[in-house]
């Protein structure tokens, strides 16, 4: 089944690992749900000010690009 790369990059935007989960890619959605809450409880000694925004660009890239992987791999 096609996965609409665009879509898979705005879940992502919203709640990073959905557009991993909508990928098909649960256990790594998952993660990245986890590593996320843990960025926003490091945000109380500061560093997660950092790693949080850098994650979740991160997350909505690699939805993006696993989708059109996962695409040419069908087609």
């Amino acid at each position: 089944m096609k996965k609409n790369p665009g879509l898979a990059a705005v879940l992502s935007f919203f709640f990073t690992g959905l557009g991993q989960i909508y990928n098909g890619q649960i256990g790594k959605g998952v993660l990245f749900i986890i590593i996320q809450c843990i960025n926003f409880a490091l945000m109380y000694v500061i560093i997660g000010f950092i790693t949080a925004p850098l994650f979740w660009i991160w997350g909505m890239i690699d939805a993006y690009k696993t989708a059109e992987k996962l695409n040419f791999k069908i087609t």
